[in-house]
């Protein structure tokens, strides 16, 4: 059983200052400006437009928070804020930052969405802003490229000739397991705004002869099957029940006889108490999506099963499911 919280923790976790410190950091682009530099909070605030008084006190806080070192009257980056955070960096992620910055007043109406029951968006920022997604699916890449080998090998797709990666964004997973099993083939359905990033990467990844893109809304738009397998990579959370439902349903119709459905999610266990980091995930996609939840595998499953797949398992707990379509003979 875990220990109780102490008084010290309790604070610790009500405090959201270093947070919105960075966020503001990024926001103002302050790493850089430092970038392979050292520079007083007088000439950066020079540079960036500010106040030299107020941007001092931040970057203070900012080196207490390991992010920016000071001597005598200088500031720098640490090695990580000039890997992660100078905008010119290969393994910049600030656009990710960004993302939250921008979702920063959704959190402060948390009190109000709980009481009422309704989502302060009626359009997730991405379709509000364009921009700021196609930058964000960047980071999101190369953050899932770490992974992505070895999902593509739990997978199991040695058997499959055809995979549609359903909203697959950057074409992260179709890229990994075309790299994994070289007989397949996929196509990458998403979005038009975000398909030219896609096509980079896989142009990038020499593989424009076995992963094509198709653009549309996958809810209402034709998929271009038969599929040997169709792969739901963390897009359920965006939507509610009864279109989750109907585009398992969908996923039915579009595969071929004994083709698999794989859905990849941030699901919660059947307590709703975990994965811990799921649960707060779940808090944020109340405030940010109009009709989004995290689910739980029970949900998932479900859906499968009313569509009619068989075989329905929890691959991963709390993270993947999978079912077979059923024979029509």
């Amino acid at each position: 059983m875990p220990r109780e919280l102490s008084l010290a923790e309790i604070f610790q976790l009500g405090y959201y200052w270093e947070t919105k410190i960075l966020l503001t950091a990024v926001s103002l682009d302050l790493f850089t400006i430092l970038n392979g530099q050292e520079l007083t909070a007088t000439a950066a605030a020079t540079q960036l437009q500010a106040d030299p008084e107020r941007l001092e006190v931040c970057m203070n806080a900012l080196v207490a928070m390991r992010l920016l070192t000071k001597h005598g009257d200088c500031f720098a980056n640490t090695g990580v804020a000039q890997t992660y955070l100078v905008r010119s960096s290969v393994e910049y992620i600030g656009h990710l930052l960004q993302l939250h910055d921008a979702e920063w007043a959704h959190w402060g109406k948390l009190e109000e969405t709980i009481k009422t029951g309704r989502s302060p968006v009626t359009r997730h920022v991405f379709a509000t802003n364009p921009e700021l997604g196609v930058s964000v699916l960047s980071v999101l890449d190369r953050i899932g490229r770490h992974g992505g080998p070895e999902l593509a090998k739990r997978l199991k797709l040695d058997h499959a000739a055809r995979l549609l990666d359903l909203g697959g964004g950057a074409a992260t997973n179709a890229i990994a397991c075309c790299r994994t099993y070289p007989h397949l083939k996929a196509v990458v359905f998403d979005l038009p705004q975000t398909l030219p990033t896609a096509e980079r990467m896989v142009t990038e990844a020499g593989l424009e002869s076995r992963i094509s893109v198709s653009a549309g809304d996958f809810n209402e738009d034709a998929w271009g099957g038969p599929y040997d397998a169709v792969l739901m990579s963390d897009i359920l959370h965006y939507q509610g029940e009864k279109a989750n439902a109907a585009l398992v349903a969908k996923a039915w119709a579009q595969l071929s006889e004994g083709g698999r459905l794989i859905i990849k999610d941030r699901f919660l266990d059947e307590s709703g108490t975990s994965p811990a980091w799921a649960t707060a995930f779940a808090v944020h996609i109340l405030l940010n999506t109009e009709q989004g939840r995290c689910y739980k595998v029970s949900h998932a499953i479900t859906w499968m099963q009313d569509a009619g797949f068989h075989a329905v398992t929890e691959l991963e707990q709390t993270a993947v499911v999978e079912g077979v379509k059923r024979s029509e003979r």
